[in-house]
C-alpha cells in the first residue's frame, strides 16, 4: 500500500494532474485484510493503514465537516480578485447544515422505537436505552451519516459494570473488513494525538476478543504495542453505520453548486461595495482647484463652473461615475436556479418555494417529498442493519454476565417520519363514521408516549389508588368482603 502524504498528490495520481475531481475514490474506500491475525502480525501494517487514512480519507471528512460548519473552503481560500483596491467579500451559505439537519429531523425527529415481545427483556432494553440516552445517540449517528456518509459507535462496559455505547469521531475512525464477499468486520481502529506528549500518536485496535493499544510518533514510525486488554462482547465493538452503498454524504454531490452560489452572492456584494467606491468622471474644462473640490465633497454637492476654450466660447461639462454595469435581475435568476438545483439533487424541500408551504395533509407532503422518502428508505434499512449489530453485541455480553438473553431477530425497530399530519381531521372522520379506538392505539399515536402498555398500567394503578375508587360507607366495605368470600 503506497504512502501518500499529500491529498492533492493523491488526486493527481488517481485522475492525472489538473483534475477537477474534488475527492479521489481512495478518499472513501473500505479497508480490507485477509484476517485479524494477519493484520496484528506486523504493527507496521496497522501504521500504514492509519497513515493511508490520514492522507487519503481524513481530508475529505474534514472538508465535509467544514461545509457543515459553514466554513466553505473554496470561497474562503485563495484570492478571487486581482486588483488590490476592489472589494473581496467572501459570503458563505450553509446549505450543508440545512440539508443534514433536515434529514436528521425528518428521520428521527420522532425517536425510533425498539421493542421486544418478552416484557422482561423489553424492560431491560428500555432501561439501557434510557441510561445511554439512546434517542439523542441515534440522532447524532443519523447526523454523522448525513455529513460524512458514515458514522461510528463504540460499545463498552463502564466502571460501574453497565453496558454503554457512544459515538466516535468519524474523522479518525474506520473499520477493517475481511476480504470475503460478506465483508465481515475483523477490527475497528481509531487514532488520536496524545495531548500530553507532543509528536505521539495513539492507535486503538478493537478485535472480536481484545483491545490493542499501539503508540508511535506523529508519522507512526517505530510504532509499538503498548498494552492490551480483553472484552466480552464476542464481536468487534466498533460498529459502522453507512449512509448509502457508496458512503456518500447527503450534500457531498452538491458541493460545487454550493461554491457557485457562494461566488454569485459574493460577486453581488462586491458589486454593491465597488459602486459605493466608484470613480468620479468629469468631462470639460473647469475652474476648480483641489480645495474647492474637497469642500464640495464634504457638502455633498458638485458645482461645475466651466472656463472658456481657446476660441472664447463656453463649453459644456458633465460628471458621472464609472462602474461596471451589473445585471441584477439575471443574477437573482441565476442564484435561484442554483438554489433549486441544490434542493433537487439533495431531495430536500425549498422552504422559500411558495408552492411548498400552506396547510397540507401528511399524504400531500409525502408526494412532494417523494425523493426524500426513497432516500429515507435506504438510510433506514442500513441503519437497522447496524442497529441489530449493536443489540447482537449487547446480547452477547448480557449472556456472559448472566443478565438475560434474547433473539435479536425478534426485535422490532420502528422509524416514524417526522411529517405534519392532520390527525384531528382523520379522527373526526373516523368517529363520525361510528369508529372506536382502543386506549392502547390512541396512546401509541402520541409521540411523547414511549410504551403505550406501560402507560395504561400506570393509569390503572392511579385509578386503583384514587380516593374516588375507595368505598364511602361501611356497608359498601362489607358488601365487597362478602363478594370476595363467595368468590
Amino acid at each position: 500500500m503506497a504512502k501518500v502524504n499529500d491529498f492533492e498528490q493523491a488526486k493527481d495520481i488517481q485522475y492525472g494532474v489538473g483534475s477537477k475531481q474534488r475527492f479521489p475514490d481512495s478518499a472513501n474506500t473500505h479497508y480490507t485484510f485477509p484476517s485479524v491475525d494477519d493484520l496484528l502480525s506486523d504493527a507496521d501494517q496497522i501504521a500504514e493503514m492509519v497513515q493511508h487514512h490520514m492522507s487519503y480519507q481524513k481530508p475529505r471528512l474534514l472538508t465535509l465537516r467544514n461545509y457543515f460548519k459553514g466554513n466553505n473552503t473554496t470561497i474562503l481560500t485563495g484570492k478571487r480578485r486581482k486588483e488590490e483596491h476592489v472589494a473581496d467579500n467572501r459570503a458563505t451559505h450553509n446549505f450543508a447544515k440545512y440539508v443534514s439537519q433536515f434529514v436528521q429531523g425528518y428521520m428521527v425527529g420522532i425517536p425510533l422505537k425498539t421493542t421486544y415481545p418478552e416484557e422482561t427483556i423489553n424492560e431491560k432494553l428500555r432501561d439501557m436505552n434510557r441510561a445511554n440516552d439512546a434517542d439523542e445517540h441515534n440522532s447524532e449517528l443519523i447526523l454523522d451519516q448525513s455529513i460524512y456518509g458514515r458514522a461510528y459507535e463504540i460499545l463498552y462496559r463502564s466502571q460501574d459494570d453497565q453496558i454503554k455505547f457512544t459515538t466516535l469521531d468519524a474523522v479518525s475512525t474506520f473499520v477493517v473488513y475481511d476480504d470475503t464477499v460478506e465483508m465481515l468486520p475483523i477490527a475497528g481502529i481509531r487514532y488520536m494525538d496524545n495531548q500530553f506528549r507532543d509528536n505521539e500518536t495513539i492507535v486503538y485496535v478493537y478485535t472480536a476478543k481484545r483491545i490493542y493499544i499501539f503508540k508511535g510518533n506523529q508519522n507512526l514510525e517505530n510504532i509499538k504495542l503498548d498494552r492490551e486488554q480483553e472484552h466480552s462482547f464476542d464481536g468487534v465493538p466498533i460498529i459502522e453505520y453507512s449512509n448509502n452503498k457508496f458512503r456518500q454524504g447527503d450534500f457531498e454531490d452538491v458541493l460545487n453548486l454550493i461554491d457557485l452560489y457562494d461566488s454569485a452572492q459574493s460577486d453581488l456584494a462586491n458589486y454593491s461595495q465597488d459602486l459605493n467606491d466608484a470613480m468620479l468622471k468629469i468631462v470639460g474644462n473647469l475652474e476648480i482647484d483641489a480645495e474647492e473640490a474637497k469642500d464640495m465633497k464634504e457638502k455633498n454637492i458638485l458645482l461645475l463652473r466651466t472656463e472658456a476654450n481657446s476660441t472664447g466660447s463656453s463649453i459644456q461639462a458633465d460628471a458621472g461615475y464609472i462602474y461596471k454595469q451589473y445585471d441584477v435581475a439575471g443574477s437573482e435568476a441565476y442564484k435561484d436556479r442554483i438554489a433549486n438545483d441544490i434542493h433537487m439533487f439533495t431531495a430536500t424541500p425549498n422552504m422559500n418555494d411558495e408552492n411548498f408551504g400552506g396547510v397540507q395533509s401528511g399524504e400531500a407532503m409525502k408526494y412532494k417529498l417523494f425523493l426524500l422518502e426513497q432516500k429515507r428508505a435506504t438510510k433506514e434499512r442500513l441503519f437497522k442493519k447496524s442497529l441489530r449489530d449493536r443489540y447482537r453485541l449487547i446480547n452477547n455480553i448480557m449472556r456472559v454476565a448472566a443478565e438475560g438473553e434474547f433473539d435479536v431477530n425478534d426485535l422490532t425497530i420502528t422509524f416514524t417520519e417526522n411529517l405534519p399530519e392532520n390527525i384531528a381531521k382523520e379522527m373526526e372522520w373516523f368517529t363520525g363514521a361510528g369508529g372506536r379506538l382502543s386506549n392502547e392505539t390512541m396512546l401509541s399515536m402520541l409521540t411523547f408516549i414511549e410504551n403505550p402498555l406501560e402507560e395504561i398500567e400506570k393509569i390503572e394503578e392511579e385509578d386503583k389508588n384514587s380516593p374516588l375508587s375507595q368505598p364511602m360507607y361501611d356497608y359498601e366495605v362489607a358488601e365487597q368482603e362478602e363478594v370476595t368470600e363467595n368468590e
